[in-house]
């Protein structure tokens, strides 16, 4: 760690991170699918030798906060220089099944120096409905082919009786292939970017680099925390049922910064449940990450440096800390959300100033038809701070995905969008207005189905420090309202709304 001034250590930042951001670019100039290749549902990520994160592109929180689990579960099984291995199993290493993650073990001199790992939302990977999204799941098997860590191409070169076994369990095995085919290229540029930098710099230099980046985010992130002080608070919110319930489930944390570290206890939140809402540990540590990265500066690198002061407890087997069988589709799209608006809850009650809520949702929309399948999420209105309004139509908390444009939607879908606007008035009132959400009013072509997981519309997002509430949002096909999760079967000419919700304002 000697020799690296803090201007080095920013320095040696940007480098890897442009690495990282490098992958990005190539993942989505070569994906296939307007999912990955226009929302940029897709993360990447740079690890060194021992499997420390060391760089991420600004992709989606979620995805990033978890990868260190995915890469260590890939590291477990011993992979040889130049291995490229896949994964989507939540218990060891995924999140949901969708998310296929390639994990490539860069080589240089027959030696294994690094690794590039790159996460992907698929369009479809089976399972009971098209997407991958099912409503009503109870196990994870009914939501889509379930891999363990294997590995994809030995030595870089591709398994193709393995990539057949794979794709003939999706529905699209065209797009997927091509999908993968990006992911593998995106690898492949962090591999030749981590080797590059290795040789211009050398391999000492660059080890030594990432040990002192990841040092600089611990110190960056524990003085922030010494900062609080010694405080203690409780928070409680709930989800809107889980696809086979509507109970409403609780989720509780015990917030304690104490020393420079960050201990959250969810001791009180539900057990796991039937319902695809359950959601791994690595999701809720990607949240716990997420919102302490929220109240840093936003110069301090982000790496596994940040995660080492936070503690996560957990009861065994409960909603945040789900193990197989559980199903957890909507469980890494909404129930991260919720644990992200309970954690800045717990925040604002040990009197740290933070956010009003935003829409908590990533109200995921997925349709299905005779050879296609279509998944995006919709933005919202995000809370207001004390710095300002919240911004309208936005993703907001674990989702940082773009929308996808609706010339792309209609060249490769049988839709049409008749309508998508701002929700004027839908965020909240106060002395900084909530944002607002989004109308977007989807006219089916031919015959498919519709799976919805959202959350929202019951309990409005919450507003802060005497700003009003945000308004819920609401499915509704034909003019009738839908349930917040639901799967329909729909006809030609049948119209779909969705309006998300708007988020929060922040003081009267």
């Amino acid at each position: 760690m000697t020799g690296f001034d803090p201007l080095a250590i920013r320095v040696f930042a940007s480098s890897v991170a442009m690495i990282a951001e490098e992958m990005g670019a190539v993942l989505t100039r070569g994906s296939l699918s307007p999912n990955i290749r226009e929302r940029r549902d897709a993360s990447c990520a740079l690890f060194d030798a021992d499997g420390r994160m060391i760089a991420q592109a600004a992709h989606i929180p979620v995805h990033l906060g978890a990868m260190p689990e995915a890469v260590r579960a890939v590291r477990e099984r011993g992979p040889a220089p130049g291995d490229v291995w896949l994964l989507n199993d939540p218990n060891h290493g995924g999140s949901h099944l969708p998310d296929l993650t390639m994990v490539a073990a860069i080589a240089d001199a027959g030696v294994t120096i690094g690794y590039a790992a790159v996460r992907a939302h698929h369009a479809d990977v089976g399972g009971m409905s098209p997407g991958s999204m099912p409503f009503g799941a109870t196990e994870l098997v009914q939501e889509g082919i379930v891999l363990p860590p294997i590995c994809l191409a030995p030595g870089g070169v591709v398994d193709e009786s393995l990539l057949a076994l794979l794709l003939a369990n999706v529905r699209t095995p065209g797009e997927r292939r091509g999908d993968l085919a990006a992911q593998m290229s995106a690898c492949h540029a962090g591999a030749a970017g981590w080797r590059a930098l290795r040789a211009r710099d050398g391999a000492a230099l660059v080890d030594a680099g990432a040990s002192a980046l990841l040092d600089y985010s611990e110190r960056r992130a524990v003085a922030r925390l010494r900062e609080l002080g010694d405080r203690e608070s409780e928070a409680e919110d709930f989800l809107e049922g889980d696809g086979v319930s509507d109970d409403l489930v609780p989720v509780r944390v015990k917030l304690r910064t104490h020393d420079g570290r960050l201990t959250l206890d969810f001791a009180g939140t539900s057990p796991r449940v039937r319902g695809n809402i359950n959601c791994p540990v690595a999701v809720t540590r990607a949240a716990a990450l997420f919102v302490l990265r929220s109240i840093l500066d936003d110069d301090v690198p982000t790496n596994d440096g940040i995660a080492r002061p936070i503690t996560i407890l957990t009861p065994d087997d409960c909603l945040v800390a789900a193990r197989w069988p559980s199903a957890v589709a909507a469980g890494n799209v909404e129930t991260s959300q919720r644990i992200t608006d309970l954690l800045f809850a717990a925040l604002a009650n040990a009197g740290v100033d933070a956010p009003a809520q935003g829409q908590g949702t990533m109200n995921n929309v997925t349709f299905g038809g005779a050879g296609w399948t279509f998944y995006e999420t919709l933005g919202g209105g995000q809370g207001a701070s004390h710095r300002g309004a919240g911004p309208s139509a936005v993703h907001v908390g674990m989702s940082n995905t773009r929308n996808t444009p609706i010339e792309a939607l209609e060249q490769a879908y049988p839709i049409r969008v008749d309508e998508y606007a701002v929700r004027r008035g839908s965020g909240g009132r106060g002395r900084h207005a909530g944002g607002d959400g989004v109308v977007r009013r989807y006219r089916v072509l031919e015959r498919c189905t519709v799976t919805l997981l959202t959350e929202r519309r019951v309990r409005a997002p919450k507003g802060s420090h005497g700003g009003g509430d945000g308004t819920p949002g609401r499915n509704l096909l034909n003019g009738a309202p839908l349930p917040a999760k639901c799967r329909r079967e729909l006809q030609p000419g049948d119209v779909l709304t969705i309006e998300t919700p708007g988020g929060g304002a922040y003081g009267n």
